[in-house]
């Protein structure tokens, strides 16, 4: 069966799910040419079985808020693909959470950790519950009652849930604390957490830092360096603000930072001192970037994006398919050169299209945010080892494990003319690892 024929087929068994047949369709568009050198992986239906989730666990998550009324939301765990190793991805709580997006996410996680070369499967989960303007007493109720049903379904040498968008070093202290208790044993099923129980040092830096430790290869091969450069960047979250953090030190310009209500634009470069005042607001207060309204030297845009803007590379950081068609057409009109992919698919089918008519360089996020689960790899050997490694030790392997990812994608990437297609180099490089590891196990 050819790749066409897979995405009309996921296309009519999940007729609700676009971000699912978006991920999907941008994996199976980009292999399709490699399957047909290859066609050993079109035997035993192995494109079909790839494209199937092995088990998906939905469970009601009842909790109390602080008026004492019970509330309830839905909780997730999709375990998409164990051939490399463990179930591993992050919980995501937001409202927008459903099986479409946790598909997509499963999906795109699988690949990802191959490339980082770990043995590590697929998997992400999650809950609609919004953290926003929760008290940390509802957040602890809810978390306790989440890792409760979710703690029957994971395990160190099965499935490793980490954190994700609304999940933090908090979140994951409450699940952890609960799993903890309940299992009794003190195992790594876990990452993203505290440095105080277990945790790895670098992993809370780690998807920012990755992300630039990719850009800079790609700059590397073009003959560039990051010094100078500026840099928009969308989100205010961890992965924004690291990856920010490591601009600076790089030498690089970042301009912005934006969340679901506006933009934060430093048209002189966003400095260290407001950088440290930004990871107050976001990871202490939990606040809001419209706070900094009329702070000297920035301005504040309600309700906008950075892609209007002038900028030598743009770093979407946020969520989902927040650049689109004219998004992208902004990007190419102001001579945006690099789009390096932070959150996971920030650019729409439609959108990524446009850059490749125009040869912009375009990294996927499989590829350039793979810096977390590659430090939460990190954290679960050291786990295994019990062990502690320092930030020095930790940051290098990082580093090097995204530059061999960067050497894959452009070892399966490289187009006859020079061109790097990243897209193309990644999923191939994703597919072919998990594709040999499940045709070797067989038709399970």
């Amino acid at each position: 069966m050819d790749t066409k024929k897979i995405i009309a087929k996921v296309k009519a068994e999940n007729p609700n799910e676009p971000e699912f047949l978006q991920t999907v369709t941008e994996m199976m568009e980009s292999i399709q040419d490699f399957v047909n050198d290859n066609p050993e992986y079109t035997s035993d239906s192995l494109l079909e079985r790839i494209v199937e989730p092995e088990r998906i666990v939905q469970f009601r998550v009842p909790w109390r808020n602080d008026k004492g009324e019970v509330m309830v939301n839905k909780g997730y765990r999709v375990q998409f693909n164990s051939a490399l190793g463990p179930y591993k991805g992050g919980l995501r709580f937001h409202p927008t959470v459903n099986l479409s997006i946790l598909k997509f996410l499963g999906f795109e996680q699988t690949f990802k950790n191959a490339l980082t070369g770990m043995m590590l499967g697929g998997g992400k989960g999650g809950s609609n519950f919004d953290p926003r303007g929760k008290s940390d007493r509802e957040i602890m109720n809810f978390c306790q009652s989440f890792a409760t049903e979710l703690s029957r379904h994971v395990g160190e040498s099965t499935d490793v849930p980490a954190g994700d968008i609304g999940v933090g070093g908090r979140e994951i202290g409450y699940i952890f604390g609960q799993y903890k208790r309940l299992r009794n044993e003190f195992t790594g099923t876990f990452t993203g957490k505290g440095i105080a129980f277990s945790g790895s040092l670098v992993r809370t830096e780690a998807t920012g830092y990755g992300v630039v430790y990719f850009a800079q290869e790609v700059l590397k091969g073009a003959g560039e360096k990051f010094e100078g450069k500026k840099v928009l960047v969308s989100g205010a979250g961890n992965v924004s603000l690291y990856t920010i953090e490591k601009l600076l030190q790089l030498g690089a310009i970042p301009l912005t930072v934006s969340d679901s209500d506006g933009l934060l634009y430093a048209k002189s470069g966003i400095t260290k001192e407001l950088l440290e005042e930004l990871k107050n607001l976001k990871f202490v207060r939990y606040g809001r970037l419209d706070e900094f309204a009329h702070k000297p030297g920035v301005e504040y845009f309600k309700g906008k994006n950075p892609w209007g803007l002038k900028g030598d590379l743009a770093i979407p950081a946020a969520t989902q398919n927040e650049i689109n068609t004219e998004d992208a057409a902004l990007l190419i009109k102001n001579k945006v050169n690099y789009i390096i992919e932070a959150a996971n698919m920030p650019t729409t089918l439609d959108a990524y299209k446009e850059f490749v008519k125009n040869k912009t360089i375009f990294v996927p996020s499989k590829a350039a945010n793979a810096g977390g689960v590659a430090v939460s790899g990190l954290e679960m050997a050291q786990n295994s080892q019990r062990e502690s490694w320092s930030f020095e030790t930790v940051d290098k392997l990082l580093k090097n494990v995204m530059a061999n990812i960067h050497r894959i994608s452009m070892t399966y990437g490289e187009e006859k003319n020079g061109h790097i297609d990243y897209v193309k180099g990644a999923n191939i490089g994703g597919f072919k690892r998990v594709a040999d590891a499940m045709l070797a196990q067989g038709v399970v």
